[in-house]
Protein backbone atom coordinates (compact mmCIF):
# COMPACT_ATOMS: atom_id res chain seq x y z
CA UNK A 1 0.00 0.00 0.00
CA UNK A 2 2.54 2.38 0.89
CA UNK A 3 6.89 2.25 0.34
CA UNK A 4 8.76 4.15 2.91
CA UNK A 5 12.05 6.29 1.75
CA UNK A 6 14.79 8.01 3.68
CA UNK A 7 17.47 9.91 2.14
CA UNK A 8 20.48 9.86 4.55
CA UNK A 9 23.21 12.53 4.61
CA UNK A 10 25.37 13.01 7.93
CA UNK A 11 23.08 12.16 10.64
CA UNK A 12 25.37 9.71 12.29
CA UNK A 13 23.85 10.71 15.85
CA UNK A 14 19.93 10.58 14.85
CA UNK A 15 19.38 8.05 12.09
CA UNK A 16 18.75 4.87 14.59
CA UNK A 17 16.03 6.63 15.78
CA UNK A 18 14.54 7.58 12.90
CA UNK A 19 14.84 4.23 11.55
CA UNK A 20 13.38 2.71 14.51
CA UNK A 21 10.31 5.16 14.10
CA UNK A 22 9.85 3.56 10.74
CA UNK A 23 9.58 -0.47 11.88
CA UNK A 24 7.32 0.36 14.88
CA UNK A 25 4.65 1.73 12.52
CA UNK A 26 0.99 0.42 13.56
CA UNK A 27 0.50 -0.06 9.75
CA UNK A 28 4.05 -1.06 8.20
CA UNK A 29 5.19 -0.35 4.78
CA UNK A 30 5.07 -2.79 1.64
CA UNK A 31 9.08 -1.72 1.17
CA UNK A 32 11.86 0.16 3.32
CA UNK A 33 14.35 1.85 0.96
CA UNK A 34 17.64 3.91 2.49
CA UNK A 35 19.68 5.83 0.63
CA UNK A 36 22.88 7.38 1.82
CA UNK A 37 23.78 10.40 -0.19
CA UNK A 38 27.59 10.57 0.41
CA UNK A 39 27.26 10.88 3.87
CA UNK A 40 30.86 11.60 5.27
CA UNK A 41 30.16 10.25 9.34
CA UNK A 42 29.31 6.55 9.77
CA UNK A 43 25.68 7.13 8.95
CA UNK A 44 25.95 3.70 6.35
CA UNK A 45 27.59 1.76 8.97
CA UNK A 46 24.85 2.64 11.35
CA UNK A 47 21.78 2.14 8.81
CA UNK A 48 23.49 -1.35 8.05
CA UNK A 49 23.74 -1.84 11.62
CA UNK A 50 19.74 -1.14 12.29
CA UNK A 51 18.74 -2.47 9.19
CA UNK A 52 19.46 -6.22 10.41
CA UNK A 53 15.98 -5.30 12.81
CA UNK A 54 13.91 -4.22 10.08
CA UNK A 55 10.29 -6.24 9.94
CA UNK A 56 9.74 -5.73 6.60
CA UNK A 57 11.19 -6.04 3.09
CA UNK A 58 13.96 -3.20 2.91
CA UNK A 59 17.03 -1.79 0.40
CA UNK A 60 20.18 -0.06 1.23
CA UNK A 61 22.39 2.11 -1.25
CA UNK A 62 25.29 3.77 -0.64
CA UNK A 63 26.88 6.11 -2.98
CA UNK A 64 28.75 9.49 -3.81
CA UNK A 65 26.61 12.54 -3.01
CA UNK A 66 24.18 13.79 -5.67
CA UNK A 67 21.73 16.46 -3.87
CA UNK A 68 18.29 15.32 -1.87
CA UNK A 69 15.59 16.19 -5.01
CA UNK A 70 18.48 14.09 -6.92
CA UNK A 71 17.68 11.39 -4.64
CA UNK A 72 14.44 12.05 -3.93
CA UNK A 73 13.41 11.20 -7.79
CA UNK A 74 15.50 7.95 -7.86
CA UNK A 75 13.71 6.45 -4.96
CA UNK A 76 10.78 7.27 -6.54
CA UNK A 77 11.52 5.42 -9.82
CA UNK A 78 12.87 2.46 -7.63
CA UNK A 79 9.44 2.71 -5.24
CA UNK A 80 6.68 3.26 -8.25
CA UNK A 81 4.77 0.18 -7.42
CA UNK A 82 2.57 0.97 -4.23
CA UNK A 83 -0.57 3.07 -3.99
CA UNK A 84 1.28 5.83 -1.28
CA UNK A 85 4.82 7.16 -1.15
CA UNK A 86 6.24 9.24 1.88
CA UNK A 87 9.71 10.39 2.67
CA UNK A 88 11.43 10.96 6.52
CA UNK A 89 15.09 12.94 6.83
CA UNK A 90 17.24 10.62 8.39
CA UNK A 91 17.28 13.12 11.55
CA UNK A 92 13.56 13.55 11.96
CA UNK A 93 11.10 11.11 13.37
CA UNK A 94 7.40 9.56 13.14
CA UNK A 95 5.17 8.69 15.77
CA UNK A 96 3.83 4.51 15.70
CA UNK A 97 0.45 5.39 14.26
CA UNK A 98 1.83 8.07 11.53
CA UNK A 99 1.51 6.04 8.09
CA UNK A 100 -2.02 4.61 9.38
CA UNK A 101 -3.85 7.81 10.25
CA UNK A 102 -1.90 9.51 7.43
CA UNK A 103 -3.62 6.84 4.96
CA UNK A 104 -6.54 6.70 5.87
CA UNK A 105 -7.42 10.16 5.50
CA UNK A 106 -6.35 10.00 1.91
CA UNK A 107 -8.13 7.01 1.43
CA UNK A 108 -11.53 8.92 2.49
CA UNK A 109 -10.23 11.92 0.19
CA UNK A 110 -9.65 10.22 -2.94
CA UNK A 111 -9.40 13.44 -5.00
CA UNK A 112 -6.18 14.54 -2.46
CA UNK A 113 -2.66 14.30 -3.84
CA UNK A 114 -0.95 14.06 -0.33
CA UNK A 115 -2.32 14.48 3.92
CA UNK A 116 -0.05 16.32 5.84
CA UNK A 117 -0.23 17.86 9.50
CA UNK A 118 1.56 19.46 12.54
CA UNK A 119 4.95 18.32 14.06
CA UNK A 120 6.87 18.97 16.84
CA UNK A 121 10.13 20.60 16.81
CA UNK A 122 12.74 18.66 18.42
CA UNK A 123 16.56 19.49 19.31
CA UNK A 124 19.37 17.13 19.35
CA UNK A 125 18.60 16.00 22.53
CA UNK A 126 15.02 15.11 21.57
CA UNK A 127 13.53 17.99 23.83
CA UNK A 128 9.98 19.66 22.57
CA UNK A 129 11.36 23.46 21.76
CA UNK A 130 8.09 24.04 19.34
CA UNK A 131 5.11 23.01 17.70
CA UNK A 132 4.08 24.07 14.05
CA UNK A 133 0.26 23.79 15.82
CA UNK A 134 1.65 26.89 17.63
CA UNK A 135 2.05 28.81 14.51
CA UNK A 136 -1.14 29.30 12.19
CA UNK A 137 -4.11 27.48 11.86
CA UNK A 138 -4.48 25.68 8.48
CA UNK A 139 -7.96 25.79 6.23
CA UNK A 140 -7.05 22.87 3.75
CA UNK A 141 -9.30 24.41 1.27
CA UNK A 142 -7.10 27.35 0.86
CA UNK A 143 -3.72 25.82 0.90
CA UNK A 144 -2.12 28.36 -1.71
CA UNK A 145 -3.01 31.29 -0.25
CA UNK A 146 -1.11 29.55 3.18
CA UNK A 147 2.12 28.46 0.52
CA UNK A 148 2.15 32.11 -0.62
CA UNK A 149 2.19 33.70 2.56
CA UNK A 150 4.86 31.22 3.45
CA UNK A 151 2.89 29.31 5.66
CA UNK A 152 4.70 25.56 5.30
CA UNK A 153 4.40 22.36 6.38
CA UNK A 154 7.24 20.35 7.19
CA UNK A 155 8.24 17.77 4.95
CA UNK A 156 8.22 14.86 7.88
CA UNK A 157 4.46 15.30 8.19
CA UNK A 158 3.34 14.11 4.46
CA UNK A 159 2.01 10.93 2.60
CA UNK A 160 2.07 11.79 -0.90
CA UNK A 161 -0.29 9.65 -3.36
CA UNK A 162 2.45 8.03 -5.89
CA UNK A 163 0.37 8.59 -9.10
CA UNK A 164 0.91 12.44 -8.32
CA UNK A 165 4.25 12.49 -8.03
CA UNK A 166 4.81 10.64 -11.35
CA UNK A 167 3.64 13.50 -13.08
CA UNK A 168 5.65 16.07 -11.23
CA UNK A 169 8.27 14.72 -9.11
CA UNK A 170 11.14 17.16 -7.63
CA UNK A 171 12.37 19.73 -9.04
CA UNK A 172 16.45 19.23 -9.49
CA UNK A 173 17.39 22.51 -10.22
CA UNK A 174 15.85 23.73 -6.80
CA UNK A 175 17.23 24.59 -3.41
CA UNK A 176 14.04 23.61 -1.78
CA UNK A 177 12.63 19.99 -2.38
CA UNK A 178 8.89 20.11 -1.66
CA UNK A 179 7.32 24.02 -2.12
CA UNK A 180 7.57 23.77 -5.39
CA UNK A 181 5.98 20.69 -5.96
CA UNK A 182 3.29 21.95 -3.20
CA UNK A 183 2.81 24.90 -5.66
CA UNK A 184 2.24 22.50 -8.54
CA UNK A 185 -0.20 19.56 -6.44
CA UNK A 186 -2.09 22.47 -5.03
CA UNK A 187 -3.07 23.81 -8.65
CA UNK A 188 -4.69 20.31 -9.80
CA UNK A 189 -5.68 18.53 -6.65
CA UNK A 190 -6.84 18.55 -2.53
CA UNK A 191 -4.75 18.48 0.11
CA UNK A 192 -5.57 16.88 3.51
CA UNK A 193 -5.20 18.67 6.78
CA UNK A 194 -5.05 16.73 10.11
CA UNK A 195 -4.07 18.66 13.25
CA UNK A 196 -2.80 15.53 15.26
CA UNK A 197 0.63 15.94 15.87
CA UNK A 198 2.32 12.91 14.37
CA UNK A 199 5.58 13.06 13.61
CA UNK A 200 8.75 15.37 14.99
CA UNK A 201 10.91 17.95 12.58
CA UNK A 202 14.53 17.91 14.13
CA UNK A 203 15.90 21.52 14.03
CA UNK A 204 19.79 22.08 14.52
CA UNK A 205 22.60 23.98 12.75
CA UNK A 206 22.65 21.84 9.56
CA UNK A 207 19.31 22.61 8.53
CA UNK A 208 18.67 24.11 5.25
CA UNK A 209 16.10 26.91 6.85
CA UNK A 210 19.11 28.15 8.94
CA UNK A 211 19.65 29.82 5.30
CA UNK A 212 17.06 31.53 5.52
CA UNK A 213 17.73 34.34 2.33
CA UNK A 214 18.61 31.55 0.33
CA UNK A 215 15.16 29.58 1.78
CA UNK A 216 13.61 32.75 1.24
CA UNK A 217 14.60 33.47 -2.61
CA UNK A 218 13.50 29.96 -3.65
CA UNK A 219 10.06 30.35 -2.72
CA UNK A 220 9.54 33.07 -4.65
CA UNK A 221 11.38 31.36 -7.76
CA UNK A 222 9.03 28.69 -7.30
CA UNK A 223 5.90 30.68 -7.14
CA UNK A 224 7.55 32.26 -10.65
CA UNK A 225 8.18 29.19 -12.28
CA UNK A 226 4.91 27.56 -11.40
CA UNK A 227 2.17 30.14 -11.46
CA UNK A 228 3.03 32.71 -13.71
CA UNK A 229 -0.11 31.52 -15.98
CA UNK A 230 -2.20 30.64 -13.08
CA UNK A 231 -1.83 34.15 -11.52
CA UNK A 232 -2.00 37.83 -12.88
CA UNK A 233 1.95 39.32 -13.12
CA UNK A 234 0.54 42.36 -11.00
CA UNK A 235 -1.46 40.34 -8.91
CA UNK A 236 1.16 37.82 -8.59
CA UNK A 237 3.68 40.64 -7.52
CA UNK A 238 1.89 42.33 -4.54
CA UNK A 239 1.24 38.86 -3.01
CA UNK A 240 5.14 38.99 -3.07
CA UNK A 241 5.34 42.33 -1.76
CA UNK A 242 3.22 41.17 0.87
CA UNK A 243 5.68 37.81 1.63
CA UNK A 244 8.67 40.09 1.72
CA UNK A 245 7.45 42.45 4.26
CA UNK A 246 6.01 39.45 6.32
CA UNK A 247 9.77 37.54 5.81
CA UNK A 248 11.06 41.02 7.31
CA UNK A 249 10.78 38.45 10.72
CA UNK A 250 12.01 36.07 9.54
CA UNK A 251 15.22 37.32 8.63
CA UNK A 252 15.69 38.74 11.84
CA UNK A 253 14.68 35.37 13.77
CA UNK A 254 17.70 33.79 12.00
CA UNK A 255 20.25 36.61 12.85
CA UNK A 256 20.31 38.31 9.39
CA UNK A 257 19.66 41.70 10.88
CA UNK A 258 20.99 43.91 8.06
CA UNK A 259 19.00 41.87 5.10
CA UNK A 260 16.09 42.44 7.68
CA UNK A 261 16.34 45.85 7.50
CA UNK A 262 16.75 46.48 3.25
CA UNK A 263 13.88 44.00 3.20
CA UNK A 264 11.87 46.15 4.99
CA UNK A 265 12.47 49.26 3.45
CA UNK A 266 11.79 48.10 0.48
CA UNK A 267 8.69 46.21 0.75
CA UNK A 268 6.68 49.01 3.92
CA UNK A 269 3.82 49.03 1.08
CA UNK A 270 3.75 45.08 1.88
CA UNK A 271 2.31 45.55 5.16
CA UNK A 272 -1.25 44.79 6.14
CA UNK A 273 -1.63 46.59 8.87
CA UNK A 274 -0.74 49.00 11.48
CA UNK A 275 -0.01 46.51 14.04
CA UNK A 276 2.26 44.45 11.84
CA UNK A 277 4.06 47.39 10.73
CA UNK A 278 4.67 48.46 14.53
CA UNK A 279 5.78 44.93 14.88
CA UNK A 280 8.52 44.79 12.26
CA UNK A 281 9.65 48.20 13.55
CA UNK A 282 10.34 46.66 17.19
CA UNK A 283 11.94 43.60 16.11
CA UNK A 284 14.46 45.65 13.84
CA UNK A 285 14.82 47.72 16.81
CA UNK A 286 15.42 45.26 19.49
CA UNK A 287 18.90 44.48 20.09
CA UNK A 288 20.00 41.00 18.54
CA UNK A 289 21.49 39.50 21.68
CA UNK A 290 17.90 40.19 23.18
CA UNK A 291 15.77 38.72 20.71
CA UNK A 292 18.16 35.55 20.90
CA UNK A 293 17.27 35.46 25.17
CA UNK A 294 14.02 35.88 24.07
CA UNK A 295 14.02 33.11 22.00
CA UNK A 296 15.76 30.73 24.59
CA UNK A 297 13.62 31.46 26.90
CA UNK A 298 10.42 30.35 24.45
CA UNK A 299 12.18 27.50 24.04
CA UNK A 300 12.57 26.24 27.35
CA UNK A 301 8.77 27.50 28.16
CA UNK A 302 7.59 25.15 24.90
CA UNK A 303 9.62 22.12 26.27
CA UNK A 304 8.58 22.61 29.68
CA UNK A 305 4.91 22.75 28.55
CA UNK A 306 5.42 19.62 25.89
CA UNK A 307 8.61 17.45 27.25
CA UNK A 308 11.26 15.39 25.23
CA UNK A 309 9.56 13.42 22.95
CA UNK A 310 10.30 10.20 24.62
CA UNK A 311 7.65 10.85 26.92
CA UNK A 312 4.90 11.93 24.47
CA UNK A 313 5.73 8.24 22.01
CA UNK A 314 5.14 6.52 25.64
CA UNK A 315 1.58 7.34 25.65
CA UNK A 316 0.66 5.67 22.15
CA UNK A 317 -0.52 1.94 22.50
CA UNK A 318 2.30 0.64 20.69
CA UNK A 319 4.96 3.32 21.63
CA UNK A 320 8.48 2.31 21.66
CA UNK A 321 11.81 4.11 23.04
CA UNK A 322 13.79 5.95 20.40
CA UNK A 323 16.56 7.16 22.81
Amino acid sequence: MINVFVPSFNHSSFIEQTLRSIFYQTLPPKKLLVIDDGSSDDSPKIIEKVLKDCPFEYYFIKRENRGLTKTLNEALSMLEDAEFFAYIGSDDIWFPEFLQKRINLLMSNPKASLAFGNAFLIDESSNIIDSTADWFDFDQNKILDHLLRGEIFSSPTVVYRTEYLKRHRWNEESVLEDYELYLKLSLESEFCFDPTILAAWRVHSKNTSRNFPKMFEEWILAQNRVLKDAIPKEELAAIQKKLRFKSVADFVRFGYKNEAIKLFFENIGGATSFSQFAGMVLRLITPQKLFQANRRRKMRKKTLRYGNLQDVIAKFPSGVCIN
